[in-house]
């Protein structure tokens, strides 16, 4: 997509004059190009965030838990009990124009806060979407989400955040 916004915009700099314009055959990049200005656009809507229930630590250090964005199974580490309660999976979806592919990247981490002043981090995103995730003949892509919760400074809180997620398309 950017190369073919290179080549329009060197083109619309050596273009002749506007009465030569008019008997000049248009290219086919640039035919291409404008119909791309008028593809549908992507939009995100988040259907779940990520819910990790309740968990405890288990002493004077951190510890951490990881949802699987298949299973949406809850795993704890050494420093972290997991104290019952439905962990649920980030579920996102993505509408567009049909059977485009599309590009979609997760943070590296977020930092998440509680009323009381407390962080902790998700990171180490993970979704179940396949390499080269396409929208459907409808024009939409649905995908689950997981992530690592981990804590800071050994504090607990009831931890809230937003996760950026982008789309584009490929």
């Amino acid at each position: 997509m950017k190369v073919v916004l290179a080549l329009i915009a060197a083109s619309m700099t050596s273009t002749p004059a506007p009465a030569e314009v008019a008997e000049t055959p248009r290219c086919k990049l640039c035919k291409q190009a404008e119909q791309r200005e008028v593809e549908v656009p992507l939009r995100v809507e988040v259907d779940s965030g990520l819910i990790f229930s309740r968990l405890a630590l288990t002493g004077r250090s951190d510890g951490s838990a990881s949802i699987d964005p298949t299973t949406g199974r809850k795993l704890t580490d050494a420093g972290m009990v997991d104290l019952g309660g439905i962990a649920v999976s980030g579920r996102v979806i993505v509408t567009g124009e049909p059977r485009r592919y599309v590009r979609i990247d997760m943070p590296p981490q977020v930092m998440l806060r509680s009323p009381h002043g407390a962080e902790a981090e998700l990171s180490d995103f993970r979704t179940d979407l396949e390499p080269m995730p396409r929208l459907d003949d409808n024009g939409m892509l649905e995908f689950s989400f997981g992530g690592r919760l981990s804590t800071k400074g050994s504090q607990g809180g009831n931890f809230r955040g937003r996760i950026p997620i982008r789309v584009e398309y490929n």
